[in-house]
């Protein structure tokens, strides 16, 4: 079995066209092909994970992402929020959203609630604590 250890660019794009050629021809389960399919995805994910993290989304950036392949418009979470300029302050970064808020995203369109939670930057600086974010910016 020819497999090394993934430690540069180029021994990943190495694993990474060797794993493209299983795309075409899928190994079949339990034989040495599946194995080998197997152990460089594993060496991939790792290498990956190491060099090329994928940050998470904010919260922000994840409603957004929801909503357009959900093919929802600002006016739909204006609903949610209760007006038009909450959901427009919330979706350029001029207003967090309240605890009430995520409550209404999380029941109505079943988004976890602990991606909603996160902290995310608002106006230059990073809203740490949310029950201090819903004082200050009431739904």
């Amino acid at each position: 079995m020819d497999i090394r250890p993934i430690r540069t660019e180029e021994d990943y794009r190495w694993a990474l066209a060797e794993i493209e050629s299983y795309f075409d021809h899928a190994p079949g389960e339990e034989t040495p092909e599946a194995d080998r399919f197997d152990v460089l995805t594993e060496l991939v994910s790792a290498y990956e994970a190491r060099n090329h993290p994928i940050e998470p989304l904010s919260p922000v950036e994840f409603i957004e992402t929801y909503m357009e392949e959900a093919g929802l418009r600002q006016s739909d979470l204006a609903g949610l929020l209760g007006s038009a300029s909450r959901a427009s302050e919330f979706l350029n970064l001029k207003r967090p959203l309240t605890l009430n808020a995520i409550q209404r995203i999380h029941r109505e369109w079943r988004l976890p609630a602990s991606v909603l939670i996160q902290p995310y930057h608002l106006a230059g600086e990073v809203v740490t604590n949310q029950s201090d974010a819903d004082q200050s910016a009431p739904t």
